[in-house]
């Protein structure tokens, strides 16, 4: 019997009785390997994090958390949306990749997001219309028990700062408190026009959410390919970070951050008709994200990768110039940022934050984002950062020496990043699975990057520990 090495020198090329196996070949099988140890390293990061945490928890309760390292609890059971999440389930890990491949770009996009509405809505629905989709956005937390103070936006939002901190009289719900005025008012201009209550909150957090997909996706093409668009459309689409899509503001977040990243990249490519509007509407948006959630500011290193990828500042000024409209009408309306940050901060401590350990979650919001991302979007990220040290050489010869795969890998790259410095930040122990969203969306084009022969079983990967979690725990705050 031949040893692992003599084994190995005769795939290389070497001294054996067998034709030797092409470098390319001995590559792949390589890659694999760390795939599957990458993949093996999630899962025992999650496994670390349940078990160190129900430990911590059962010992002093100090985690605030009854399932860690998810804020959820143990509730298995079954729901109207059963049926619905397994059928698209199967029908996006057996046809996805074909379809994604075939279809022409627009009816991907069209089947992208009505998929992944798909998705979110049937997850939801395991709990049911009430409790999972309904009810969701109306808990004591929530932003839609507060819309009779807005009566008077102008005076509310003068004295938004006033009832941050616990302990001030009339002081703001958790999510209200813990997020500027813009999600708030969100709600509030819905039930104006007539969409008030937690159905219609929640249906237009979904519809708007999802389209997120499509903002990955456009960027995705414009910066990178075509090919590799197409190819992480599935994943997208199965995306576990569904369950918790399903019904949260932070869903409707997510989309506002990605089309302000898709608007800045069409601007910078010249692939929009009207270069100049997406440079302006990329960064009213980005100013509408910072409104919408204090640490959404981070995704400023996605868009400093657009710029970087295509090598130009021409956009920079009027994206400027739309990004400095929303924080000057917040501002001229008598709202501060920076005061309503540093109420928070003293808000956050006297809270849940003061009490969870830094030293536990700094690490176990890491597995929360794993389970949330999937297994593929970590096997992914390896091989991101196995071509970032090319793609950062090839990028300095010029924008057209890297290659797809290395300008997809510098983007997902600099999402990791984003989301690395809000972990380190303190700002965000526990709940990152449902927090980070807008950063998890673009980690999920890695996906891209995986071998054909495996996608499917990567994305049965992805969608097995999503129906499990919905099916086996309350995810609800």
């Amino acid at each position: 019997m031949k040893t692992e090495n003599a084994t190995h020198t005769d795939t290389a090329g070497g001294t054996g009785h067998g034709p030797p196996a092409p470098p390319d070949h001995d590559r792949a099988r390589r890659a694999a390997r760390a795939d599957l140890v990458a993949a093996a390293a999630g899962v025992l990061l999650v496994t670390a994090a349940a078990v160190v945490g129900h430990v911590i928890q059962n010992r002093d309760g100090s985690l605030r958390a009854q399932w860690p390292p998810l804020l959820a609890s143990w509730d298995p059971h079954l729901g109207p949306g059963t049926p619905a999440a397994l059928i698209m389930a199967v029908l996006v890990v057996v046809h996805g990749p074909t379809l994604a491949a075939r279809l022409p770009w627009r009816g991907l996009l069209a089947a992208a997001w009505a998929g992944s509405m798909a998705w979110v809505f049937s997850l939801a629905l395991i709990d049911g219309w009430y409790r999972g989709v309904a009810k969701r956005l109306t808990t004591k937390h929530e932003y839609l028990r507060v819309i009779d103070r807005f009566e008077d936006i102008p005076a509310t939002l003068r004295d938004f700062t006033n009832h941050i901190v616990i302990g001030e009289p009339g002081n703001w719900p958790a999510h209200i408190a813990g997020h500027p005025p813009g999600a708030t008012l969100t709600f509030v201009w819905l039930d104006r026009i007539g969409l008030g209550g937690g159905a219609w909150a929640a249906v237009f957090c979904v519809v708007v959410g999802t389209s997120g997909v499509l903002a990955a996706l456009i960027t995705v093409r414009v910066l990178a390919e075509e090919r590799l668009a197409r190819r992480a459309a599935p994943f997208l689409v199965l995306a576990p970070a569904a369950v918790w899509a399903g019904v949260s503001a932070d869903g409707y977040f997510t989309a506002v951050a990605a089309w302000s990243v898709a608007l800045l990249a069409l601007a910078a490519t010249r692939r929009a008709r009207f270069p100049a509007v997406a440079a302006v509407g990329g960064g009213l948006l980005f100013g509408w994200t910072c409104y919408l959630s204090y640490g959404l500011g981070l995704m400023a290193a996605v868009l400093l990768a657009v710029l970087v990828l295509t090598r130009t500042a021409r956009p920079v000024p009027l994206f400027l110039l739309g990004a400095l409209v929303v924080p000057a009408a917040f501002t001229l309306a008598g709202f501060n940022w920076w005061t309503a940050y540093h109420l928070l901060v003293e808000r956050y401590y006297q809270g849940a934050g003061g009490v969870r350990p830094y030293g536990y979650w700094v690490w176990a919001n890491l597995a929360c984002a794993t389970l949330a991302a999937g297994l593929a979007a970590v096997v992914g990220l390896r091989r991101s950062a196995a071509a970032a040290p090319d793609a950062v050489r090839a990028l300095r010869g010029g924008s057209a020496a890297a290659s797809p795969e290395a300008r997809l890998a510098l983007l997902v790259l600099a999402a990791l990043a984003a989301l690395l410095a809000a972990d380190l930040s303190g700002m965000s122990k526990a709940e990152t699975e449902r927090i980070w969203q807008p950063f998890l969306l673009w980690l999920l084009p890695a996906t891209a990057l995986l071998p054909r022969r495996s996608v499917r079983w990567w994305l049965a990967a992805s969608a097995i520990p999503a129906l499990l979690i919905n099916h086996l725990l309350w995810t609800g705050w």
